[in-house]
């Protein structure tokens, strides 16, 4: 039985099928070696030949899910032509290709999910399911009162509204400020760029929660396998 090849390729942990849907469009998946650009294309990926830039696309017969605790020093994609670390260096072990859900910054740390389930990456990533991630923010300096406020009401970015669902102070020091943040969101920096509107200078950012899963006390550069039963398929929100 054929299926969209948007849908094959999303199912073989290529990419979400939006994505999916722009590398079609961009001429880089072909169908028994004919270049594809038309959505809505049907293959039988059990009988059709389909590839991805000049490679095999197959499904994948395990679907996995696993958390990382991503270190500071390594970016959030599948290859760096700077020749930097990326997260992948740090999955020892793991026989199945894996993607990583979102990205977290090359200086940000924390709770990374892989998979090669692109219904459950689309659900976790998509804005209208407004799946919570929450972050420690280690500050240079003491916020004042009045950006506090001001962040917590709700701003204008350059890229569209922000309002945290959640923020408070959890410590104090001399010279810096650690803060607990709630969002829904993944653009790009939103966290760094919503301070450094306010003068602040972001030193740490650790993501601690996504989703219902807590990083706990999973070591730094480890990762662990989790059920999808942790994850919850999320449910998009009727707002």
């Amino acid at each position: 039985m054929g299926e969209r090849l948007q849908k094959i390729l999303s199912q073989a942990g290529v990419a979400s099928r939006r994505a999916a849907e722009a590398l079609i469009r961009e001429g880089r998946v072909t169908l028994n070696n004919e270049v594809v650009v038309k959505l809505g294309t049907v293959a039988d990926p059990l009988r059709d030949e389909i590839r991805l830039d000049g490679k095999l696309v197959t499904r994948e017969e395990t679907i996995l899910y696993l958390m990382l605790n991503k270190p500071a020093g390594y970016v959030t994609t599948m290859s760096d032509p700077q020749g930097r670390p990326i997260v992948t260096d740090l999955l020892v072990g793991v026989k199945h290709r894996v993607y990583p859900v979102g990205r977290l910054d090359y200086d940000s740390e924390g709770l990374l999910l892989f998979t090669n389930d692109g219904t459950m990456a689309h659900r976790l990533m998509h804005p209208s399911y407004q799946v919570p991630r929450t972050y420690r923010v280690k500050l240079r300096g003491v916020i004042a009162d009045k950006d506090l406020r001001a962040i917590a009401d709700g701003l204008l970015l350059d890229d569209g509204p922000f309002k945290p669902l959640n923020m408070t102070v959890e410590k104090v020091n001399r010279k810096s400020t650690w803060l607990l943040i709630t969002i829904h969101e993944g653009r790009s920096r939103i966290i760094r760029r919503v301070f450094e509107k306010f003068n602040y200078f972001v030193l740490r950012l650790i993501r601690i929660r996504f989703g219902r899963l807590e990083l706990g006390d999973l070591p730094v550069g480890r990762y662990r396998y989790l059920k999808k039963a942790e994850l919850l398929m999320p449910q998009p929100c009727n707002e």
